[in-house]
């Protein structure tokens, strides 16, 4: 999937985020140029308090047995050890790498910024928010939270190579952004690369100025130079990069995809210098020409098949519960409801003549061909009542397919519709796409 689409789909959790409509963000700002919304202009509750406030960060630093690579320390530019705020766990625990608040505490008195690493997998309204924003975007997320001192700066000005959203949760942010010194990196081309660059753009004027206040948003392509100070107060911003493909990625696969073809595979002339432009040329010349040869008849299906394969594994549908799943199977019965996991990919096609493939992101689940109409039915929905499955022949078979699909996790237990809760917005999510992954046969 590309960026947003434009004719201003519902998008609430993009909604939080930039305080303009999603087909101008997509016109204008996603991938091209900076975009700061200030809090009075976003959606949604006030602030991003709700997400992760500072108490929230206190929870996770000293109750919740942190261990690395959840927390990364910083200070005066540049990454802390790990090994000087983590150790033993204590009885019980055998692990030498957990979080340590009074060394936590100790460094961030002095001065260091304390990055909460991954909180897209263990804050509960981090995974909700995280997962509708890339539903939202159609690309995979991840989201850190910087906890800084008053008066102190993390790191110097450098780029990431990845898209960025921040979230200013609490106390104000001095934000200084440059233009790139190398537009569009990959993720291969990090700015250590271009440190001198980097430093001589970072010490000319910027393109963007400016202190971030609570419920403030900003939105930073890839490659923009940027650096942070907290002010009088300390400051906590939650970061959501945003792992995009590129169209690098399509060339990559290309020419993974070109190894089918026996003039690319062929060994180069013998006795040939690879170090001698004048001996290379001819050589270079006939290979680009077979490689264009082969691009003619390169297939959207075989190339889709594989960015499937690195784009799904990279975003996790939503938790389930697997204690109350498991209970759920055992007391299933004709008048249960059962809907689709919420954000999970998938995809449902033949499997020879009579068999049916459904393609999730880390296995193929095998499947009789009369039971595509009940599958879809499933997937297809908000919720259905498992004896109104149709296609198949009784309400036994109804229940096999049923439970297997929560056996697998690809379904969870719908509450009848009249008593469904209401959820906060960000955590509604769409129908799921229909794309496939490499097999991996599981039986009926």
């Amino acid at each position: 999937m590309s960026g947003p689409a434009p004719d201003g789909a519902d998008r609430p959790a993009l909604a939080r985020c930039v305080a303009v409509p999603p087909d101008r963000f997509a016109a204008v700002h996603w991938g091209r140029t900076p975009l700061l919304s200030r809090a009075a202009a976003l959606a949604g509750p006030d602030g991003f308090t709700d997400l992760l406030a500072p108490a929230d960060a206190d929870e996770l630093l000293s109750r919740r047995g942190l261990r690395t690579p959840f927390l990364r320390v910083a200070g005066d530019g540049r990454v802390l050890p790990a090994g000087s705020y983590t150790g033993g766990g204590g009885a019980g625990a055998e692990i030498t790498d957990q979080v340590l608040d009074e060394r936590v505490l100790d460094l961030y008195a002095g001065g260091a910024t304390l990055v909460l690493q991954g909180l897209h997998r263990n804050w509960p309204p981090l995974i909700d928010f995280t997962r509708q924003l890339g539903l939202d975007l159609g690309q995979p997320l991840q989201v850190n939270a910087y906890l800084t001192p008053p008066g102190s700066q993390g790191f110097a000005t450098h780029y990431d190579t990845h898209d960025v959203f921040v979230l200013q949760v609490d106390g104000r942010k001095h934000w200084r952004v440059h233009e790139p010194v190398l537009p569009e990196p990959l993720e291969r081309q990090p700015w250590g690369g271009h440190a001198d660059e980097v430093g001589a753009v970072a010490r000319g004027a910027p393109v963007l100025d400016v202190v971030l206040e609570p419920g403030d948003a900003l939105y930073l392509p890839r490659g923009y130079l940027h650096s942070a100070r907290a002010q009088r107060d300390s400051s906590l911003h939650l970061t959501v990069g945003v792992r995009a493909l590129t169209r690098y990625a399509l060339v990559e696969e290309l020419l993974g995809l070109a190894a089918t073809d026996r003039r690319l595979r062929a060994t180069l002339p013998f006795g040939v210098d690879v170090a001698e432009p004048g001996q290379l040329a001819p050589v270079l010349t006939e290979t680009v020409e077979a490689l264009r040869d082969w691009l003619r008849t390169a297939d959207p299906a075989q190339v889709a098949a594989r960015l499937r394969d690195r784009a799904w594994p990279a975003s996790r549908p939503a938790p389930i519960r697997p204690l109350a799943q498991a209970a759920a199977i055992d007391t299933l019965h004709p008048d249960s409801r059962v809907a689709p996991r919420p954000a999970l990919r998938w995809r449902l096609e033949p499997d020879g003549t009579d068999r049916v493939a459904l393609r999730l992101p880390d296995r193929t689940i095998s499947l009789p061909r009369w039971c595509e109409p009940a599958v879809r039915a499933v997937l297809a929905s908000g919720g259905c009542r498992v004896g109104d499955l149709p296609g198949l022949d009784d309400d036994a078979d109804r229940l096999v397919l049923a439970r297997r699909l929560l056996r697998e996790a690809v379904a969870v237990p719908a509450p009848p519709p009249d008593t469904t809760a209401a959820q906060p917005a960000w955590t509604t999510d769409r129908e799921p796409e229909l794309s496939a992954t490499p097999p991996a046969a599981s039986a009926w």
